[in-house]
């Protein structure tokens, strides 16, 4: 297709594109919509939405909408395309999908690596299976949108709690996926820290496992405790300290991507969501504060 030409090779990267957005943002949920009409320009730096949640709004709620997208940059995080189902892909959502970004204006579309029904919602995000087949199966459906799109996806990888038909580790289906569909990824240091609970492995050696050149944003987020070994994501809690601590280890391998604090649930005051988007920049500040010393060490040397 032709935007595959416009943008190079197969060695052509995400993480080479100049996205319009950088730092930290906030996810815009409707019960949220009365108090960012009120944040100043420079409170966050983007937004990010689920488009399913707003194509088509109109009336009171479409305008504010539209005030919002108009002063910070937006990008779309879907929740039902359900990539991995068996069911045919739904062309009328991407086609809604893509005139929706067009008329916000939205710099990119990130989906779930999962599925979400089979002609009909389940209305939760369900662990693909861990296969060889599967890959080529999902692989193709990304290609598939992306070409009706007309721009890559970026792909999320997600909490599970089951890995049915497992033959391969999680992190080899990850990036088995995201080479074979050339698409980017959206890496969730919480989903990471969840699944390495559940699944007893180390969340570091998993980050470090990622591919960079495909990384083009970042999920920051909440869980529930469930259990020491067990922990559900519900994005309905402030973020943890080790949460926090592995954010800061995927700046050190990623660069200082854009990082969206997520929060669905649960809802506290403004104020303190605006703390934790503070502490997002923060630690980003000092990353990159730390980058510069150490050029200027190696410099020196």
């Amino acid at each position: 297709m032709w935007w595959r030409c416009l943008s190079g090779s197969l060695a052509f990267t995400l993480h080479h594109m100049q996205y319009p957005i950088k730092g930290a943002g906030l996810g815009l949920r409707r019960a949220l919509l009365s108090d960012m009409a009120k944040l100043s320009d420079d409170a966050v730096d983007f937004l990010e939405v689920a488009p399913e949640n707003w194509i088509g709004v109109g009336g009171r709620f479409g305008r504010q909408f539209r005030a919002l997208t108009e002063r910070f940059p937006l990008i779309c995080h879907g929740l039902s395309l359900s990539i991995g189902s068996p069911a045919p892909l739904d062309i009328r959502l991407l086609n809604d999908i893509k005139k929706f970004m067009r008329e916000h204006k939205a710099i990119l579309y990130s989906e779930h690596l999962s599925y979400c029904g089979d002609h009909g919602q389940l209305y939760d995000l369900m662990p693909i299976p861990f296969t060889a087949e599967a890959v080529e199966f999902v692989a193709a459906r990304i290609k598939q949108a992306q070409d009706i799109l007309e721009r890559r996806i970026v792909l999320e990888h997600v909490s599970y709690y089951v890995a049915p038909g497992q033959e391969m580790s999680e992190i080899e289906f990850l990036n088995a996926v995201i080479e074979t569909a050339d698409c980017g990824l959206l890496v969730d240091v919480n989903n990471i820290f969840v699944n390495s609970v559940n699944f007893g492995y180390d969340a570091e050696s998993f980050l470090d496992a990622l591919p960079v050149h495909r990384a083009a944003y970042i999920h920051i987020a909440g869980h529930y405790v469930e259990a020491e070994d067990i922990r559900i994501d519900t994005h309905a809690a402030d973020v943890i300290e080790p949460v926090w601590a592995l954010l800061d280890k995927a700046y050190g391998r990623f660069g200082v991507l854009p990082t969206l604090l997520e929060r669905d649930f649960n809802f506290p005051g403004m104020a303190h969501l605006l703390s934790e988007v503070g502490r997002i920049k923060i630690a980003q500040a000092q990353q990159l504060k730390s980058g510069r010393a150490s050029s200027s060490d190696a410099r020196a040397g």
